[in-house]
């Protein structure tokens, strides 16, 4: 049976995957404005799922993520999958592009599922109750 959504990793499980398997990418989905001037975790590549100027999904995405696992990290018949980790501002819009990578045939598929920023919080505020930059993992900003 294919899994039909990607497995969930809080930011921890995410950065200590990515620690152990020099083969799993880190791919940050977020709009090219989120990814330059928000931040972005260290040694993320960016392949937006949505982006200006039009919002729309990406139609290249997974063929985008299908070159990144070129090299010796793509999918094997017999063998494993190297794991493709996605991460978006609070984990929703990775939860969908993982749904999609999943469909076209990629296995081994994961998301932050507090993304790089979280939740809002009462004030309205990201990053002081959840994601990749509150924790404390990893990041840098253009």
């Amino acid at each position: 049976m294919t899994a039909t959504l990607p497995k969930e990793l809080n930011p921890h499980q995410a950065f200590q995957l990515l620690a152990e398997n020099p083969q799993a990418v880190l791919v940050d989905i977020r709009s090219t404005m989120e990814f330059l001037f928000v931040g972005h975790p260290r040694g993320a590549v960016h392949v937006p799922w949505i982006d200006e100027p039009d919002w729309t999904v990406n139609p290249a995405f997974v063929t985008e993520i299908r070159k990144l696992l070129l090299g010796g990290a793509t999918c094997t018949p017999d063998g494993p999958c190297a794991p493709v980790v996605l991460i978006c501002r609070s984990g929703k819009r990775s939860l969908e592009a993982g749904k999609a990578l999943l469909e076209a045939g990629l296995r081994n598929v994961f998301h932050v599922d507090e993304g790089f920023e979280g939740e809002l919080d009462e004030d309205h505020h990201r990053s002081t109750s959840g994601g990749w930059r509150f924790h404390g993992l990893p990041w840098e900003q253009c």
